[in-house]
């Protein structure tokens, strides 16, 4: 798949993913410039777990993100639906993460999520709403699993919010993405949809709404890096 069709399908979009497992985290960083480590600090700040607090952390890939969060003492699980990912994050801790202590990697579709109700005080997801097949669904599943009161925190690529530099940054999104991560030996056609997906996708106020027709209460959100990535954050109503 190389365009970001509307009706992505899951397998579609988890065997992309397979594909670029092993690079994905170092590609991350080159095409952000590094900023991805300051993303991934801005969402453990809002999330603002500590001890004894459950995180769920979807579409966390090799687990990077999710070690912001173990980090702050919380306790956290890193889903996703791309067992190439998975396998990846549990190979660089050379150990089986999924029996043994540490950080549990669990397989999981965002839009029918294996977890219990009302089990994690926060549930996160950065980079990856764009890429699941129904927003709105993934959404109220993330609320059925979160505590009342719990926080729902999401970091996406947004809308740049000045109009010169948003001609430049398309530019550079569409030509030099897939490029540079040909030249570090990923797949360039998965980043050529990566790249239209991030093009494609909604603006900060339209994803703001999809959030609170999901059932979300008190959202609102951040601008990060002119509007490049935004921060959105919601609470699950406590009724």
């Amino acid at each position: 798949m190389t365009r970001a069709q509307l009706d992505k399908q899951p397998h579609e979009v988890a065997a992309m993913f397979d594909r670029t497992a092993r690079r994905y985290d170092l590609v991350n960083d080159v095409i952000s410039l590094g900023q991805v480590r300051l993303w991934r600090k801005a969402v453990a700040e809002a999330v603002d777990a500590g001890p004894g607090e459950i995180v769920l952390d979807l579409g966390a890939g090799t687990g990077t993100s999710t070690d912001a969060f173990t980090g702050l003492g919380a306790r956290a699980i890193a889903s996703d639906f791309s067992f190439g990912m998975l396998s990846t994050g549990v190979r660089r801790r050379g150990r089986n993460a999924l029996t043994g202590p540490g950080l549990p990697f669990i397989a999981g579709d965002a839009l029918n999520l294996p977890f219990a109700d009302n089990a994690f005080d926060a549930v996160t997801i950065s980079v990856a709403l764009r890429n699941v097949h129904d927003t709105e669904q993934a959404l109220r599943e993330m609320l059925r699993v979160t505590k009342p009161g719990g926080k729902l925190v999401i970091l996406e690529f947004s809308h740049v919010t000045v109009k010169s530099f948003d001609l430049v940054y398309r530019e550079y999104l569409m030509k030099m993405l897939p490029k540079v991560a040909k030249v570090f030996g990923s797949n360039d056609g998965s980043y050529e949809y990566l790249a239209e997906s991030i093009r494609d996708w909604h603006d900060q106020p339209a994803l703001a709404r999809i959030i609170q027709r999901a059932g979300w209460e008190r959202v609102a959100w951040r601008n990060l890096n002119l509007g490049i990535v935004a921060l959105h954050r919601g609470y699950k109503p406590q009724g």
